[in-house]
């Protein structure tokens, strides 16, 4: 397996896991705090690529980028509002199932097929979210309509399902750090419209501005260009599964800034998932992942 992909999905994993808290830091609408954090996301990505001399997609990949974010902006609005309504724990967990539908999509539109022992590693992953989320019903939620919350993380995974699927089909030689900048501005143009229609603020004026630089530096500019990267070398659900780590990094990183202290229920989900990631990563004697 590419181990340049594999360093790319945990720098990836990784960075993307600090979201979820940070956006609570963030003190602004969920809404708002989304478009934020794609807006100065996407300028950082473009303003790099533009002092790289890196060239923008064109046709066909240009339209995958669009698609994407578009994509990335509904999944972002309904998550950052779920973020308000549950535990950190139980949103990221909820909005981190979306193995199953990348997987089935996944097989049916580029034929790709994820392997016997990462179908029940993601099986086993996905066992320990659900163990997590049922352990937050009988918790304190940040808001008295954690159902509300999860439903629309849930939203959320189905949603971002064609992320991943949309991606792996752009040239290879397309640059990574110009598709994400499209990406991520497209995201900002999805998430004003939002805004917009929801009637959420553009800017915030009591927002704490060091949380949302942060989440626009390391879950967007570091960890989606990284994921992006790897999907050119991954299979679609292969990265998408190994993104069930996220629950376990977000939880740590809540109970350690919010002092949302884990359970033991939640603990042993945790240990489930990791369990779950491992078995998507390990390789079957004589198989050979693509590289």
């Amino acid at each position: 397996m590419h181990p340049r992909a594999l360093l790319l999905v945990a720098v990836g994993v990784l960075s993307v896991g600090a979201a979820a808290p940070l956006i609570r830091l963030a003190h602004a609408p969920p809404v708002t705090t989304a478009f934020l954090r794609t807006l100065v996301g996407g300028l950082l990505l473009l303003g790099l690529a533009t002092a790289l001399r890196r060239a923008l997609p064109r046709g066909g990949d240009l339209t995958r980028a669009l698609v994407c974010g578009v994509v990335l902006g509904v999944h972002f609005a309904l998550w950052f509002a779920s973020l308000t309504m549950t535990t950190v724990a139980a949103s990221t967990v909820l909005v981190c199932i979306q193995p199953v539908f990348v997987a089935v999509l996944a097989r049916m539109v580029l034929g790709e097929r994820t392997h016997a022992r990462g179908l029940v590693g993601i099986a086993v992953a996905i066992s320990g979210c659900a163990v997590i989320a049922l352990a937050q019903q009988s918790g304190t939620a940040a808001d008295p309509r954690p159902t509300t919350g999860n439903l629309l993380a849930l939203a959320g995974a189905v949603v971002i399902a064609a992320y991943p699927i949309v991606a792996r089909r752009v040239d290879k030689r397309v640059d990574t750090l110009a598709f994400s900048a499209v990406v991520s501005l497209t995201a900002a143009a999805t998430l004003a419209c939002c805004c917009v229609a929801v009637g959420s603020p553009l800017y915030h004026p009591g927002a704490n501005w060091p949380a949302l630089l942060a989440l626009a530096l390391v879950p967007t500019v570091i960890g989606q260009t990284a994921l992006n990267a790897a999907l050119k070398h991954l299979p679609a659900a292969f990265v998408s599964g190994a993104i069930l780590g996220e629950p376990v990094i977000a939880t740590g990183v809540a109970w350690l800034a919010l002092h949302e202290a884990p359970g033991a229920q939640t603990l042993g989900g945790s240990a489930l998932v990791l369990v779950g990631v491992w078995l998507l990563f390990s390789k079957r004697k004589g198989h050979r992942a693509e590289a």
